[in-house]
């Protein structure tokens, strides 16, 4: 059996992160966002081994209003680096900022590179799907 394409297990959640305040969004945008089903340990923290027996099964779906939706994998480089992929090359990645020492519960905020730019999300729900 390939465990990359396993069903996901009970330590994956749906994470929703909406953009958080920065210039030209002082009140943030909650049609600005991520869906994220992603596998998280006992703190809240990504959880490594989970994604690496279950990476088919974590998504993200990039929202924006006045955009089409991007749907994508979570994805880890060599060295640890967690960044969103959604389609082949690198062009369109968007790369986590120390996802790796992020907790995603809610309240907390997480900032994420997309089309060179830095912005900061915050984690609004923590579910299990």
């Amino acid at each position: 059996m390939d465990t990359t394409t396993a069903k996901p297990t009970t330590k994956f959640h749906h994470v929703r992160l909406e953009l958080a305040r920065e210039k030209g969004h002082p009140l943030g945008d909650r049609t600005d966002g991520y869906d994220l089903l992603v596998p998280l340990d006992a703190e809240g923290r990504l959880d490594p081994a989970e994604w690496k027996s279950h990476q088919a099964a974590c998504r993200v779906r990039r929202f924006r209003s006045g955009h089409e939706d991007l749907i994508g994998r979570l994805r880890r480089k060599p060295g640890g680096q967690w960044y969103f992929d959604y389609a082949e090359g690198e062009e369109d990645d968007e790369a986590g900022f120390r996802f790796g020492d992020e907790r995603f519960v809610p309240g907390e905020y997480v900032s994420i590179r997309s089309g060179g730019t830095m912005h900061t999300y915050q984690v609004r729900i923590v579910d299990t799907p």
